[in-house]
């Protein structure tokens, strides 16, 4: 699929979800039906204990009609690349074009904990994009056939997304990074950040659910701290679960027009679509801040 095919099926503002998978089915399929109901162009969702990247995608796809699922992302550590390849045919066949495959390295420890030794991840990245284009399949295709994109965050990985995909999926950033990114992926390229939010207008409530039910549990993994000190955060903003300054450049926390703001910034940043990721307390799914939103950021 040409990259501005995709941006224009996947639309300005998806969502982000790692929930989804801590849910029962029923519940991750009505979740999915409102959010696609609300106007969001894509549901992009992370694989980890919780998670298995494509039964989720196929239990997603099955509960929607029209949005775009995105793995956001598929590790390649989990799935040899023929294996992948496969799903990820079947899964654009059987749905239409709408699975967007997104693919990722993943991080050292978590890594470590299904077995493997995490060495030299743009080399392996690069290992596995060549074993995928190789991959035999005999089944039926999608035209076009499903697109892929790599979570990216460093100028060589980065680069890796503008030459061997449809572009680039990076996650925990800030819109100064979607404007290096695209300066980097050129013009052509998507660029799909992801952007956590939250509904919160007191600074102190809003600072510490952030740091809670996100920022603190990234800064433990050092792609993520790496990517930041390239963008002039220190170890000050990582200590504490977070300074003030580097939470608020993570997390869009205030009132839907501060979110929408935010969200704009990536935009003329040079994102072409947005992802954000509703968080919520008690393992909660968010979906009444999806709905206070949509109407600026979809128009439903």
């Amino acid at each position: 699929m040409q990259q501005h095919a995709l941006a224009s099926r996947i639309g300005r503002v998806g969502v982000w979800h790692g929930g989804l998978g801590r849910v029962p089915a029923a519940a991750a399929r009505q979740a999915a039906a409102e959010i696609e109901q609300l106007g969001y162009g894509a549901l992009w969702f992370g694989e980890a204990a919780a998670t298995e990247a494509v039964s989720q995608a196929a239990l997603l796809l099955g509960a929607t009609e029209r949005i775009t699922v995105a793995t956001g992302i598929a590790n390649i550590w989990v799935r040899d690349a023929s294996a992948m390849n496969a799903a990820a045919q079947t899964l654009a066949e059987a749905y239409d074009g709408r699975f967007l495959l997104g693919l990722g390295a993943s991080h050292a420890p978590l890594v470590a904990l299904r077995g493997h030794t995490y060495a030299k991840p743009l080399a392996a990245m690069r290992d596995y994009l060549d074993a995928l284009d190789a991959a035999p399949y005999e089944g039926p295709v999608a035209d076009p056939a499903p697109a892929r994109v790599l979570a990216a965050l460093g100028p060589k990985m980065l680069e890796l997304a503008r030459d061997r995909a449809a572009g680039a999926h990076p996650y925990f950033v800030t819109p100064e990074h979607t404007a290096r990114a695209r300066e980097i992926l050129g013009t052509g390229p998507l660029l799909a950040p992801e952007q956590a939010v939250l509904l919160e207008s007191d600074p102190a409530t809003a600072r510490s659910l952030a740091r809670e039910h996100h920022v603190s549990f990234y800064l433990q993994l050092p792609n993520y701290t790496g990517s930041l000190r390239r963008l002039g955060f220190g170890d000050d903003d990582f200590a504490g679960g977070g300074s003030d300054r580097l939470v608020d450049a993570i997390v869009a926390w205030g009132d839907v027009d501060a979110v929408r703001r935010r969200v704009q910034e990536h935009h003329d940043a040079g994102a072409d679509h947005v992802a954000i990721q509703p968080l919520a307390t008690n393992r909660g799914l968010g979906i009444d801040q999806l709905r206070e939103l949509a109407p600026v950021l979809t128009g439903n």
